[in-house]
């Protein structure tokens, strides 16, 4: 009977001890992270942007991470270098995806950097690559007679424009589009950043 308040004792100690090794002493460590040079927080327009790349759930399609030269080519499809953690800075959630049915958007804004591009896209993803099964988003524009001051008219080739009129991209298309826009990690990655190569996003999409 009187072992068991020292074995209590070194149990609670080890069980301390682990806790503080394991999950305080990491915790604190990954809780330091300043953001990179070259990064910078989102515009307000960017984060209600993001806030619609949220709540598309445009992740389940697409990954926002770059992999390792030793895990898949990514490098070579022009997606960038390898992500590392300080590159999520100013990002909650983080959108790092599960799949990739499409191609990998962190580094979008720096290969593709027209606005004009992403909204045709946005609007009818097959006015651009005519085998993309990307889901169209016309709800996020509008079909007007004639473009208003301060419109934005989206470009679209014939057989995909209406009969009449023109269309106009609301606001949400361009918050989405500047979000977009803004996904550029091709600064050099801090030498202290954690490198984001865990996880294996299944479906690479060229």
């Amino acid at each position: 009977m009187n072992n068991y308040l020292p074995l209590s004792i070194i149990s609670l100690g080890i069980l301390a001890f682990a806790t503080l090794m394991l999950v305080i002493a990491p915790g604190i460590e990954m809780a330091r992270p300043e953001p990179p040079a070259g990064l910078r927080p989102y515009t307000a327009e960017e984060q209600r942007g993001r806030d619609v790349y949220v709540s598309m759930g445009c992740l389940y399609c697409h990954s926002q991470q770059p992999r390792a030269p030793e895990q898949a080519p990514d490098g070579e499809r022009g997606w960038g270098r390898p992500s590392v953690s300080a590159d999520y800075f100013y990002d909650s959630p983080h959108q790092l995806g599960t799949m990739r049915t499409g191609p990998d958007l962190l580094n979008v804004g720096a290969r593709l950097p027209s606005e004009s591009w992403h909204l045709t896209h946005l609007y009818q993803p097959r006015a651009i690559f005519d085998w993309s099964i990307m889901p169209a988003y016309p709800f996020l524009f509008e079909v007007k007679a004639k473009a208003e001051e301060g419109d934005v008219v989206v470009a679209l080739p014939p057989g995909f424009a209406p009969a009449e009129g023109v269309v106009v991209a609301s606001q949400e298309a361009l918050d989405l589009t500047a979000y977009l826009l803004s996904l550029d990690r091709t600064y050099p990655a801090p030498e202290d950043g954690i490198r984001d190569d865990g996880y294996r996003p299944r479906g690479d999409a060229e």
